[in-house]
């Protein structure tokens, strides 16, 4: 079926180079990376190389100045061959958004250019062992003293931990207010913690970042001091939007490579994809998708038009990501045996599917903004 969203022949040449640099550079490697727990900065420099990272970016600052639909193929098309360790979507789509709109022109200058080209990789950190989806509730601190200030704390959870060269953290003043600053590779006091062991998302380095006494000069305030609540409370729709876009997408792949499986595999002498309960059950996860494939994509259109999607991005949120979960779950059933099998790529996408009904807020904290929204 033809998409709403309106591709031009730039996008769809856009696409063809992207499926190839994914192709050719992410996916035969994929299996490395997951044994090594992280990929090589190498493919930063490559996906900068190919105008690939912050595509959206104004050209005076390094990038192609794009529409947020490259944005969309990109993230498509890295999920199409079951990427799950180059967060490329969380730099371009999460992260440096907060430095285009909330930065000033020197930081921006400063910052996005080497975003743009992969020579910097970005991270943003915000969760706290004791602080996840209740962001008021985190205790890193920042102490103004003039002309710095003087961050103290701990993160955890930190996706691009061990590989990124900017931070924006999220810290509070004494006052209780949240502010948003940019810790860089090299500062003092600032350390890495361990890469963390997750059940899926293998080949993404997942981290503990600490900090002691870090010194953070007020240059690297971004936006206005103790309004970093409210900057990321208006980032996080276009986060879970651009998740629900990645597991569409994902979910598509899941029913391709099922789909092969069934059409070819036998059990009491007949194609598994020719028993009722198969094509039932397939006939009811592809009717799923479509739905809600039409349905990010309108909200695409209207994210892009400028329009408050808040409590439409969280339904695009739950809804792709609880389907991704739950038809991974499902076409693994029809591989049997084999779909316990880690070198089977069900298994690994099944295991990869896990987290994301829970990170950029859980299922039930979409549920509850949606409920705001009906003035529940």
């Amino acid at each position: 079926m033809e998409r709403i969203l309106p591709f031009t022949e730039e996008h769809h040449q856009f696409r063809e180079m992207a499926r190839k640099f994914f192709e050719t550079e992410v996916k035969p490697h994929h299996e490395t990376w997951e044994k090594n727990h992280i990929v090589p900065k190498e493919v930063w420099r490559k996906a900068g190389e190919n105008g690939l990272l912050c595509p959206d970016v104004p050209a005076e600052y390094g990038g192609s100045g794009a529409d947020f639909l490259y944005n969309i193929i990109i993230i498509e098309e890295s999920s199409r061959v079951g990427n799950s360790g180059f967060f490329i979507s969380l730099h371009n789509d999460v992260i440096a958004p907060y430095i285009s709109t909330y930065a000033n022109d020197e930081q921006k200058k400063r910052w996005l250019p080497k975003c743009a080209s992969g020579e910097s990789i970005l991270a943003v950190a915000m969760t706290e062992p004791g602080a996840g989806s209740d962001l008021k509730s985190l205790r890193t601190s920042a102490v103004d003293k003039g002309d710095h200030f003087v961050v103290n704390g701990q993160k955890t959870f930190i996706s691009n931990g061990q590989l990124a060269d900017l931070i924006i953290t999220a810290v509070k003043h004494d006052n209780g207010t949240i502010s948003l600053v940019m810790i860089e590779e090299g500062m003092k006091g600032f350390e890495r913690g361990r890469n963390l062991d997750k059940i899926g998302l293998k080949a993404q380095d997942t981290s503990e970042l600490y900090f002691n006494d870090v010194i953070v000069p007020k240059t690297n305030l971004i936006g206005k001091q103790g309004q970093g609540f409210r900057y990321l409370m208006q980032k996080l729709a276009q986060e879970r939007l651009v998740l629900a876009v990645a597991a569409v997408e994902a979910t598509r792949l899941v029913q391709t490579i099922t789909l092969q499986y069934i059409k070819e595999r036998k059990a009491f002498g007949q194609k598994i994809g020719s028993f009722q309960n198969t094509k039932f059950k397939m006939a009811e996860m592809a009717t799923e998708l479509e739905m809600a494939q039409v349905f990010c994509d309108k909200v695409v259109m209207e994210h892009m038009k400028g329009e408050n999607t808040t409590a439409e991005a969280s339904m695009c949120k739950w809804y792709a990501t609880e389907m991704q979960k739950r038809h991974t779950d499902e076409c693994l059933q029809f591989f049997g045996g084999y779909g316990y099998m880690m070198e089977y790529p069900i298994a690994r996408a099944y295991l990869d599917a896990r987290i994301q009904t829970i990170y950029a807020g859980t299922t039930e904290i979409m549920k509850e903004i949606i409920g705001r929204s009906l003035g529940l």
